[in-house]
């Protein structure tokens, strides 16, 4: 059986992110793309984002690695 890892955004580096690059957070959405809703509900960590979406939180916010923007939240057995 293989493990199934879901992860939280650290929505307080994504913060600080968007102040040091005078990005808000509806801009941010647009260029992941996704939903202002969506994209709500991935700071305020009531979602965790698809794989895809992480890497695009990545390459939009450069030079921070992987442990910088994510947690790891559950481990499910699937």
């Amino acid at each position: 059986m293989s493990k199934r890892w879901k992860v939280k955004l650290k929505s307080d580096v994504v913060r600080a992110s968007m102040a040091g690059a005078k990005v808000s957070q509806n801009a941010l959405a647009r260029m992941i793309p996704v939903s202002s809703g969506y994209m709500f509900q991935l700071m305020d960590g009531s979602r965790s984002p698809s794989w895809h979406v992480q890497r695009r939180f990545l390459y939009i916010l450069g030079g921070l690695k992987f442990e910088d923007l994510f947690q790891n939240i559950d481990c499910k057995k699937g």
